[in-house]
């Protein structure tokens, strides 16, 4: 069944909502004239995980675990400081929440690396920026130790957020366009989960180290020289096979075609990015307001020490590394959307089962199951950004709008933090500082918020975003070629589509 998709923000953003409550899953396509079209899939039952592990060749393995690896080692540069606030305002001499600013610049300069490093992914390739991207945040990890001032520890760390922007575009699309349409939203999840699992190896290390202060600088040099490490393993990898194939229409012009389609690009495609930087924005303020203070809140406000806090913390991010697994997973049956949807749903309801425990297992418990339903949403964002996304600008679009919402996220710790510190508790008759009640409304009202932006949002699950020609290549105006394949059970026969990106000026 095809229909025309409605015309205009509002009335395509109200389908959009009602589409929700249709058993089988809507696409937005665009056929050969340039008319939004809408395909509806009968949804078949959820393939077997284990079949579509088996569908990745060397090649795609490969590509896929050093994406997977970079964005691991990007999580564990950013949770090295995070997750060792206490620890930083001791050796500074300053308040928790002064620590927190180097958060929040980390995550404003993110969006101007993504800036950058996209344009640069898309254009040279997903192989040598990422290569930089790595190297410069070891060194960086290592310059952050030798800081003798907290200025000289803030300019460091404003610095360290510029190259840590470039790494997800890049590492996401190179994982991402060596997969099967229909494996991509489980390794979506796996993919995003990088994250946890990063936040997860950094809990094990500042575990080993422990809790004194003058042992900061270990989990810096551990995450220096697995950026290295990383790095020089892309340098090894070779590029892309899809990108080296489309960019060899390019004719010697390829920073022409690259400049033409880009603005063509942002003419056609600006309320999408819109939308998705909106999204990202609520994704974010979700991921940090719920994580980044939850060991502070253990420390501080129930009692835990730093070996039970860590403990805990690893659990937490154990279970969101499994939600983002299932959720991801799941994605692919019942769309993007609305799994993004319900886990945020669910999250609301564990909110007191995380938050209101007194002991360390309850609190690893509500840890676990809530951050299994924040990553599973989060697990969805990899591929619905790729397949909203342009084709031929995937690095930029993934990463410059994931990092702008980061940038406009980025006092969300501090303000956690500072809401916390001024208001209380009392705790097994102590006066102890409200961290549980601030990230506790905190994160209803975001994964509300979230919720709703997503039902509103465009889906394009299964789109066949690598088929498309590269930026630089010589191509006609409607000639980015777009497959969509449907199940065999489907309604509609599978069939060919070419999208118009725009009309290029000749």
């Amino acid at each position: 069944m095809n229909t025309e998709a409605k015309k205009g923000v509002l009335a395509q953003g109200a389908q959009n909502f009602k589409d929700l409550f249709h058993w089988k899953v809507r696409s937005t396509i665009i056929d050969e004239n340039g008319e939004e079209q809408v395909v509806w899939e009968k949804p078949s039952l959820p393939p077997n995980p284990f079949r579509l592990i088996t569908m990745l060749g060397l090649a795609g393995w490969g590509a896929y675990l050093i994406g997977f690896s970079a964005w691991t080692a990007d999580a564990f540069d950013f949770h090295a400081l995070s997750i060792q606030t206490t620890k930083l305002a001791k050796h500074f001499g300053v308040s928790k929440t002064k620590i927190t600013e180097a958060i929040t610049l980390t995550l404003l300069l993110r969006s101007v690396g993504a800036a950058v490093f996209g344009i640069f992914s898309d254009y040279f390739g997903r192989k040598y920026p990422l290569v930089i991207n790595m190297w410069c945040l070891g060194a960086l990890q290592v310059a952050s130790i030798y800081c003798r001032t907290f200025n000289e520890f803030l300019a460091v760390r404003a610095l360290f957020g510029l190259f840590m922007g470039g790494v997800y575009g890049a590492a996401s699309s190179m994982a991402l366009e060596n997969i099967p349409s229909e494996a991509r939203g489980l390794f979506s999840g796996i993919y995003q989960q990088g994250y946890s699992f990063g936040y997860v190896l950094a809990a094990c290390v500042n575990l080993g180290v422990g809790g004194a202060t003058n042992t900061w600088p270990t989990m810096f040099w551990v995450g220096a020289g697995f950026s290295f490490v990383v790095g020089f393993l892309r340098l090894a990898w070779p590029e892309s096979k899809q990108f080296i194939e489309a960019r060899k229409a390019s004719k010697g012009s390829g920073t022409k075609n690259f400049r033409k389609s880009f603005t063509a690009c942002l003419r056609a495609e600006w309320k999408v990015c819109l939308f998705a930087i909106v999204l990202m924005s609520w994704f974010n303020w979700f991921s940090h307001s719920s994580q980044d203070s939850y060991t502070t809140f253990m420390l501080v406000g129930k009692r835990l020490n730093n070996t039970a806090a860590s403990r805990a913390s690893i659990l937490m991010k154990t279970g969101a590394c499994v939600g983002g697994t299932i959720w991801g997973y799941m994605s692919q049956w019942i769309g993007r959307r609305r799994a993004m949807i319900v886990a945020c749903l669910v999250c609301c309801c564990l909110i007191p089962a995380w938050v209101l425990p007194t002991s360390e297992k309850g609190l690893e418990a509500g840890g676990f199951l809530l951050q299994a339903m924040v990553q599973g949403a989060w697990g969805v964002v990899p591929i619905y950004l790729a397949e909203i996304s342009p084709p031929a600008f995937r690095a930029i679009f993934v990463g410059l709008t994931y990092q702008l919402g980061n940038a406009i996220s980025s006092p969300s710790t501090q303000l956690i933090n500072y809401l916390s510190e001024n208001n209380f508790i009392t705790f097994q008759g102590r006066r102890v500082e409200a961290y549980g009640p601030v990230m506790a409304i905190a994160t209803a009202i975001i994964a509300l918020g979230l919720a709703a932006t997503a039902s509103v949002g465009p889906e394009k699950k299964g789109a066949r975003f690598e088929r498309a020609a590269a930026a630089t290549a010589e191509v006609q105006p409607q000639l980015l070629v777009y497959q969509k394949e449907f199940d065999t059970n489907s309604e509609t026969k599978s069939v060919d589509l070419t999208q118009t990106q725009t009309a290029l000026s000749k």
